[in-house]
């Protein structure tokens, strides 16, 4: 069983649009659209993805949410999104309405740091319901700080401590070192990919990571279409882990924590 926990889809009329306006600084290796995904996952021997939602603003809540909830569940495991323009009890009947098991947050393209205010109440209102995925660390044209870094990471899984939380790029994306000294150990799960590739990181440092951390919560991503999926499993099988590991990583950990079988 293999599960991509972070890839981006956009419906087809958008998807070249969508795609075009984020990180400008990586490579696409697909085109953002479902037969795209399917196509890559067919090549990779993936067996199903989480399709990961951002709305902008409030207004792109529901669309989102309806736009994942769509989704074929023979391959795609739709997360949605939430915002602070909308009240808690808004964005949590949303996600319901749609049958959605977690949400993405993002925010440097959502445009509120991890600590806002507004999100508190909506963070204890998810907790043991869904799964939260969230962007930690940098990006190309931006620092962390004041926004999502790994400090602020920590002290939300301190006063949420129920929150079932995916860190993105193991708690640190492009802050390695900051990720090491100060997620590895939290109570959160931490997510693999690192575009272009995890294979750019040394494979020693990812192995002492992986084994610190404990590796049944680590889970497999890609990032596609940022990243290409076969060529990031690949990596995860060359980090030198004992094949267990390696089992739980790439699905069976995701598996467990969002209750899935098939």
């Amino acid at each position: 069983m293999i599960i991509d926990a972070h890839t981006h889809m956009w419906p087809d009329a958008v998807a070249k649009r969508a795609l075009a306006g984020s990180v400008p600084d990586l490579e696409r290796r697909g085109d953002g659209t479902a037969h795209g995904l399917k196509e890559s996952m067919a090549a990779a021997g993936i067996d199903r993805s989480v399709c990961l939602a951002v709305a902008n603003d409030g207004e792109a809540v529901e669309k989102a949410n309806r736009f994942s909830g769509s989704l074929d569940p023979d391959y795609f495991i739709g997360f949605g999104s939430v915002h602070p323009e909308l009240s808690a009890e808004e964005n949590v009947q949303s996600l319901r309405r749609h049958g959605l098991r977690g949400v993405k947050i993002h925010p440097f393209f959502q445009k509120y740091a991890l600590d806002d205010p507004r999100m508190d109440r909506l963070f204890d209102a998810m907790q043991g319901e869904f799964a939260v995925i969230i962007h930690i660390g940098s990006i190309a044209t931006a620092s962390s700080e004041g926004v999502c870094s790994p400090a602020m990471l920590a002290k939300l899984v301190r006063k949420f401590p129920k929150l079932d939380v995916i860190a993105c790029h193991f708690g640190g994306y492009r802050q390695f070192q900051e990720a090491v000294d100060t997620v590895v150990g939290l109570p959160v799960y931490l997510d693999t990919s690192w575009p272009p590739s995890l294979a750019e990181l040394d494979p020693a440092d990812v192995r002492k990571l992986i084994e610190t951390h404990g590796p049944e919560r680590v889970v497999f991503a890609s990032d596609w279409p940022m990243a290409d999926q076969g060529r990031e499993i690949r990596a995860v099988r060359e980090l030198g882990l004992a094949d267990s590991d390696v089992e739980q990583i790439l699905g069976l950990n995701l598996a467990r924590l969002l209750k899935l079988s098939f």
